[in-house]
């Protein structure tokens, strides 16, 4: 029997005293959580969630996410998280396609209402039995009033001993739906438990390590990195609720934070969207040992820069949620290579392929394809899909990368952000690369946008660094200078901001259409 469950349970016994959760002013030890999340599997039982069941779980960074979670696995259930932006429409879809027979949702607040469109999603799907609501402390909804989550936690008996295999599905995560309607990829409890193990032995992780969440639990990189991987290795975890680069460095520097992972743009506000006094920035190199980035490519002007500041290492890596999600890591006793994602972990294979399969030479770009205990089991009810993606035990991952002759693999770009200018590819990241040099640019997009010359045009768009002056047409006569003639961005827009998912990653096609 090999249930997710047990490295919660396991903690739970070794260190019961130990602080698990921080939320606010809520602190919570290892014994509580255990018995919180009893009781939410005990009382999903009693109301008639069957192991094999779906339970969606909508909820932003707060403690009721890992009760609820670890909840539903207790009961032999299986979670499916949901984005926590979705709307009324895209969470009725989320419900039907997945077949949830029960839906589990944060109230919300001012400006993230989940409960009212939860529920109103809830009464559209026929099949989703049961409903529990997240109270957030302001007015519930009108109406037809759904039981409150206070019901899943009473008593204070232990969960039922709910035998799962290895290849049960214990989470299905909806990818984004960029190229069509979102898929769930069915993840076991071996997958996710191998890349939890393989993670806490690569980043050396410690029984004294404080994490800090600030990744969107709902989404792979902080579910399963930081929220399992934490429990896993008995950490205190500190919930962030929503990125804010102030909050995150107070929490930092309160709470004696060891380890911090996020995204690219995570790190390029924590370098440019605060000033931090030098005193502040000292008591967070006292304490931060490591840093961990994923879910796109970070610039290394961006790596440079943090380290530089805050003396700590990050470690880049790269993965999928069809992956579990980490594929390749860079590690601490190997050296690290500049725009590296690492090497595959433990178990997996990677290789670079063309447009037959066959694998290409070192250095040459083609498509990344990755086999190994990490792969998922495949898309929830999507035989023909599961087969397009996973091709004689490889799965496809539609990124162009190529491999050093080291192992090193280096990503170059999404093969779908690809641009063909009068025939010749373009790679995006590539371009914003280099623009990231400029010394009046803090961050920078390219995307490719419709022209009937060439097909496509390049377009850049780049938020100034605070202070800096440039305008477009400087920067455009500077990339002409830098860049091939065919790759140079002929539109160049500065702005403010830049488009964002809940995750932090760049909106590129609504880049596309302004």
């Amino acid at each position: 029997m090999l249930n997710l469950a047990t490295i919660l349970t396991e903690s739970a016994k070794r260190h019961p005293q130990k602080e698990a959760l921080v939320c606010g002013a809520v602190r919570l030890t290892y014994a509580q959580v255990e018995r919180m999340t009893n009781q939410v599997a005990n009382n999903l039982l009693a109301a008639g969630i069957l192991p094999g069941d779906r339970v969606a779980l909508s909820c932003p960074n707060l403690h009721f996410f890992p009760i609820a979670y670890f909840g539903i696995i207790k009961a032999g259930a299986v979670v499916v998280p949901l984005n926590v932006l979705l709307s009324e429409e895209e969470i009725a879809y989320h419900l039907r396609d997945s077949q949830a027979r029960a839906y589990i949702c944060f109230e919300g607040i001012p400006d993230m209402p989940l409960g009212p469109r939860g529920l109103a999603a809830f009464n559209a799907v026929v099949d989703c039995q049961r409903f529990w609501l997240m109270p957030s402390g302001s007015s519930l909804v009108k109406g037809d009033m759904p039981a409150l989550f206070d019901e899943l936690m009473v008593g204070d008996e232990p969960a039922p001993d709910i035998v799962t295999q290895a290849d049960d599905t214990v989470v299905v995560l909806y990818t984004s739906g960029t190229t069509g309607k979102p898929k769930g990829a069915e993840l076991t409890h071996a997958n996710i438990f191998l890349n939890v193990a393989q993670f806490a032995r690569l980043s050396e992780a410690r029984l004294d390590d404080n994490q800090l969440v600030a990744l969107p639990l709902f989404h792979t990189f902080g579910q399963t990195v930081q929220m399992c991987g934490g429990f896993y290795n008995s950490n205190k975890l500190v919930l962030i609720p929503r990125f804010d680069p102030k909050a995150v460095v107070e929490a930092m520097v309160q709470e004696d934070i060891t380890v911090f992972c996020g995204v690219p743009t995570m790190y390029w506000a924590l370098l440019h969207g605060i000033e931090l006094e030098e005193a502040v920035v000292a008591k967070v190199r006292d304490r931060l040992r490591l840093c961990g980035s994923g879910g796109s490519s970070l610039a290394i002007e961006i790596l440079r820069g943090f380290e530089a500041k805050f003396q700590v290492p990050i470690l880049e890596g790269y993965g999928l949620s069809e992956t579990s999600p980490v594929a390749s890591f860079n590690v601490l006793d190997r050296p690290r290579k500049p725009g590296s994602v690492g090497v595959p972990i433990w178990g997996v294979d990677i290789k670079v392929v063309d447009e037959k399969g066959g694998e290409v030479a070192h250095r040459e770009r083609g498509e990344i394809v990755i086999r190994g205990h990490n792969i998922m089991k495949g898309y929830l009810n999507r035989p023909e899909a599961t087969a397009d993606a996973i091709r004689n035990g490889w799965f496809h991952s539609g990124d162009i990368g190529y491999m050093d002759e080291d192992g090193y693999l280096f990503i170059v770009d999404r093969l779908k952000d690809m641009i063909i200018r009068g025939g010749y590819n373009v790679y995006p990241r590539e371009l914003e690369e280099t623009l990231l040099t400029h010394p009046a640019v803090s961050l920078a997009a390219v995307v490719g946008v419709p022209d009937s010359q060439y097909g496509e045009e390049i377009k850049a768009f780049v938020i100034l660094k605070e202070g800096a002056r440039a305008d477009a047409e400087e920067i455009r006569e500077w990339c002409k200078s830098k860049m091939a003639a065919y790759k140079y961005p002929r539109l160049l827009e500065i702005c403010d901001s830049l488009p964002m998912t809940a995750t932090g990653k760049i909106l590129k096609r609504e880049l596309k259409s302004l």
